[in-house]
């Protein structure tokens, strides 16, 4: 069974554009020219990632980010025209996996499509590394890489294929200080840049999810200037 692809753009070309080169590599696209149209398709169909764009006519992508990753946590990537840190930060903070700045190469979006999809079937294949331990426990944060999941107090803590790595690469190391650039190079298997705000921002992902009080978290420390760091 072929993946399907949600593709939300109100501009038709630019939607048009993106089926093309993305069908090429053997996906299904759904289009979508609002939020609204996009969330009935989530809703109706098996959707394997969405791409989002932020300018929308009825509510804007990021809002639609937040709506999705209320139910779902298949990949998304955000379309943005907007080239400043904070929006990137805002789709990353919200849910998104990964975001590409218009004007985009289509060739680069499929590629990305790829690496998304792959790392998100790894993910739900319950594939474990061969140096993890069989689970950590991190004073009632349980992380168990054989079976993907984590909990928190017995709770079950739904987290997305990125936000369960950068957990997992923290949990390995108990104690030690994680910088920035360790975890986007670890986790996104790319070359860190300066003023990348990608790991701070699904940080505060995690820590939202985890509940933990932005000034004094429990479980995810900041060292300033340093990076970030899991007890023992």
């Amino acid at each position: 069974m072929k993946e399907t692809i949600l593709v939300v753009d109100d501009e038709k070309e630019i939607a048009d554009l993106l089926e093309l080169y993305i069908s090429a590599e053997g996906y299904t696209v759904e289009k979508a020219y609002t939020a609204a149209e996009a969330f009935e398709i989530v809703r109706s169909r098996q959707i394997s990632l969405a791409l989002l764009d932020v300018m929308l006519p009825d509510i804007n992508g990021f809002e639609l980010c937040r709506k999705i990753r209320e139910e779902y946590v298949f990949p998304i990537i955000m379309l943005t025209a907007r080239s400043a840190d904070i929006d990137k930060i805002n789709g990353l903070t919200l849910g998104a996996d990964d975001y590409v700045t218009k004007p985009f190469n289509p060739l680069e979006v499929a590629a990305r499509v790829k690496t998304q999809l792959r790392r998100f079937t790894q993910y739900n294949n319950n594939e474990q590394k061969k140096e993890e331990k069989s689970f950590y426990d991190r004073n009632g944060l349980i992380v168990d890489p054989e079976t993907h999941t984590c909990t928190l107090y017995g709770k079950k803590i739904q987290l997305t294929p990125i936000e369960f790595d950068i957990l997992c690469c923290l949990c390995r190391r108990p104690g030690k200080v994680v910088s920035s650039e360790e975890l986007f190079e670890e986790v996104w298997k790319e070359a860190y840049f300066e003023g990348n705000n990608t790991v701070m921002a699904h940080i505060a992902r995690l820590r939202q999810k985890l509940n933990e009080p932005p000034r004094k978290p429990k479980f995810i420390k900041t060292v300033w200037g340093v990076g970030y760091k899991i007890d023992p």
